[in-house]
């Protein structure tokens, strides 16, 4: 792998003007690989560089259960793939417990995979029928389910749907269900009950957005015949880089610096990253949450609001210059872009579309045409090169943004580690649903107006008409009428 900044505009000085502190980030990381309680607001550590260098790991017992958790990962997936009963699988999961898995799927995965894989990603009920339509009967079919807590509505939601659909197709949905989740959960003890077929592990020291070399990420892989030893060495050969103390030569301080240095320390531009290659289009929607979940908050660590984050967005070359590359060459400067190049093109014979030329000749050719187009606009970027899109070198990669993500909360003084916005959101949720049910109440057969109805129960108007529009779109024993106006809508329970 090469990290190329020959177009990102640094000079020494840049590099030097922040050494104290990037040498204080390089003694941040260690602590927290060391164990230190890195998220003081859950009282928990920090530890994913552990899952790939067990070894580094505080306790006995939790390098001890990190080995025993890949073993298991392993021998459930050959007694799978033997047993030859399985050919389908269904992640439910949310956030990083369906980003991550559908990343290596997606850049690894492909026609000769041991199974096919579908997401449950959200509680979309179309979204649901979408993915079941593609599944026949489900006798072949196994079902993932990844929560920490077990009640995250999003995963637990999918779950019940395919336990339903399950149970309409006369399979046992217990024989073919699958958990990862923290120890005692709702999930951990509603698997063990219904004696589900497996249940692994999920550790309070791993976030979802850095649980993807966890039973999270490793299970589907396995599943799907990739080498998670691979997936883990990757990982674990990049942490040894990014722990160099030579600043010149850690690739992770100098993403980071480069980082800082488009957005002057306050996220001023976006980052745009630009994979050329088709297996990796979903990193960027993977490193969306990696980043902007990290490094959004609005204190930092001394309480002093800062509103910090990094906006991260992308497609994939060369579809992009199709896309977006008008803008980013000629309009608004408020991005810098982070290039990922793919060397080899193809595993099979290439194919010439005309004398001397493959369609890789013109891939590349893309990559390098663009990046000098818009250095030439005065827009900077980096550009990472790896020889081909395989295990090793996806886990190096995501491991080179995890360190630089946790260099980058250093020099802004955020913790990357919590996520009070996320959590704020879940509550703002349950709050709207306690209200919808306090709706459901008010309604007779005696049809009321939206004014009558937020002022029995002293609720803002807005948030009553919109639990109603969607109520009376959805529920049989709810009527609206008048619904083109607000003023004049009634409703009735029938």
């Amino acid at each position: 792998m090469e990290l190329d900044l020959s177009h990102a505009g640094l000079k020494a000085d840049d590099l030097e003007a922040l050494r104290p502190a990037l040498d204080q980030a390089l003694v941040a990381m260690q602590e927290l690989e060391d164990g230190c309680l890195a998220n003081p607001d859950e009282g928990r550590m920090v530890g994913h560089y552990w899952l790939r260098a067990p070894g580094r790991a505080p306790a006995p017992e939790i390098e001890d259960v990190i080995v025993d958790t890949v073993a298991r990962i392993e021998a459930f997936a050959r007694d799978v793939h033997e047993t030859g009963k399985f050919h389908k699988l269904v992640v439910c999961g949310i956030g990083g417990s369906a980003l991550g898995p559908m990343l290596v799927s997606d850049a690894l995965g492909g026609p000769d995979a041991r199974m096919s894989i579908e997401f449950l990603d959200n509680t979309d009920p179309a979204g649901f029928e979408r993915v079941v339509s593609k599944l026949g009967d489900l006798t072949d079919t196994l079902i993932l389910s990844i929560s920490k807590s077990g009640g995250t509505p999003e995963p637990r939601n999918a779950m019940l749907e395919m336990q339903r659909v399950c149970a309409e197709r006369g399979v046992d949905f217990a024989e073919r269900a699958i958990a990862v989740t923290g120890e005692d959960s709702a999930l951990w003890r509603r698997a063990h009950q219904e004696n589900w077929l497996a249940v692994f592990p999920m550790w309070d020291w791993v976030g979802g957005r850095t649980s993807v070399l966890s039973a999270v990420g490793l299970l589907p892989a396995a599943l799907q015949g990739l080498d998670v030893r691979a997936l883990l060495a990757g990982a674990a050969a990049m942490d040894e880089c990014t722990r160099n103390p030579d600043l010149n030569k850690n690739p992770a301080v100098l993403l980071a610096l480069y980082w800082h240095h488009e957005g002057q320390g306050r996220g001023d531009r976006d980052m745009v990253v630009l994979p050329y290659k088709d297996g990796l289009l979903l990193f960027s929607r993977y490193l969306q949450q990696l980043v902007m979940e990290s490094l959004g908050k609005r204190l930092d660590r001394a309480d002093q609001s800062v509103h910090q984050g990094l906006a991260v967005y992308g497609n994939k070359g060369s579809t992009d210059q199709h896309a977006f590359v008008q803008q980013l060459r000629d309009g608004l400067h408020n991005f810098f872009a982070v290039f990922v190049r793919v060397l080899r093109d193809r595993d099979g014979e290439d194919l010439f579309v005309e004398e001397g030329v493959t369609s890789g000749d013109y891939l590349d050719g893309f990559y390098q045409g663009t990046r000098k187009a818009l250095f030439e606009s005065g827009r900077s970027s980096a550009t990472i090169t790896i020889e081909r899109t395989d295990e090793r070198t996806l886990a190096a990669l995501i491991a080179l943004f995890e360190r630089a993500v946790g260099i980058y909360a250093e020099l802004i003084n955020v913790n990357a580690y919590h996520q009070p916005g996320v959590e704020a959101g879940k509550k703002a949720a349950s709050e709207v649903l306690e209200l919808q049910a306090r709706v459901l109440g008010q309604l007779n057969a005696r049809p009321q107006t939206l004014t009558e109805i937020a002022e029995a129960l002293s609720a803002e108007p807005l948030a009553v008409w919109n639990l109603l529009q969607h109520l009376a779109s959805n529920r049989s024993e709810v009527h609206g009428s008048g619904l083109e106006d607000p003023s004049t809508a009634s409703f009735s329970h029938v």
